[in-house]
């Protein structure tokens, strides 16, 4: 299952890194092996033969971790570490239909973080068995529901905004003179209402914000603890 993920230029370079180190490893110890079990004078069959055996244990030391891999095996384990650490990994219900494949993030929260200066300005195209990639959409849908519910009906009494509601109604086809017309019938939010709607926004978690945090968590040193499956 293929996402496209907005990183920053660090955490793009960081998983650029972290590939080469990993690909350097892996060449590094097959020409060790190589230069180890392929003797002077061994016939060509022979030397055949090691090349396989020598390819085959790359495989499996890819599939258990051991070595990197490609950059697609780099962030899978690393969002598996991040859905166990974060109490995720588990079986979730299926979303409704259509649910999980709206673009963007859910309705009513802004974006983590702008693209352009200061924000997202490169983005990293991630393949994720199904199974995992299936895992994350449900993952995200089901522990932010409860708070997009929040705010969609925060929205209702108070309104979006103006950038909000002229973003919706471009999505929706509406002019955008009848958008803020009818935006502007409703009251302004007070500060404690603002505040609510900050604090909803905070729980509300996106496949992109699981993937980012597994792309960290594949580049940088320091990570929370693992909890030991049960």
């Amino acid at each position: 299952m293929k996402f496209h993920v907005a990183v920053t230029e660090n955490a793009l370079k960081a998983l650029n890194a972290r590939r080469k180190d990993e690909r350097d490893r892996e060449e590094d110890w097959i020409a060790a092996r190589r230069k180890e079990l392929i003797l002077p004078g061994m016939s060509r069959r022979a030397a055949a033969a090691v090349r396989r055996d020598i390819r085959a244990q790359v495989a499996r030391m890819r599939r258990t971790g051991e070595f990197g891999g490609t950059r697609d095996d780099i962030v899978t384990r690393a969002v598996r570490e991040e859905l166990r650490a974060r109490g995720l990994d588990r079986k979730w219900p299926k979303p409704p239909e259509g649910e999980v494949e709206a673009p963007g993030r859910p309705w009513g929260t802004p974006p983590s973080t702008p693209m352009g200066d200061g924000g997202y300005t490169h983005r990293v195209s991630v393949n994720l068995p199904y199974s995992l990639g299936d895992t994350v959409r449900r993952a995200a849908y089901w522990t932010s529901k409860d708070a997009v519910d929040a705010l969609q009906d925060w929205a209702d009494r108070w309104g979006d905004g103006v950038d909000v509601t002229l973003r919706e109604a471009e999505r929706d086809g509406i002019p955008a003179e009848l958008a803020l017309m009818s935006a502007a019938g409703r009251p302004s939010a007070p500060q404690s209402a603002l505040e609510i709607r900050d604090r909803l926004r905070a729980k509300v978690l996106t496949t992109g914000d699981l993937l980012r945090a597994a792309i960290d968590r594949a580049t940088e040193a320091s990570q929370p603890e693992i909890p030991e499956q049960t």
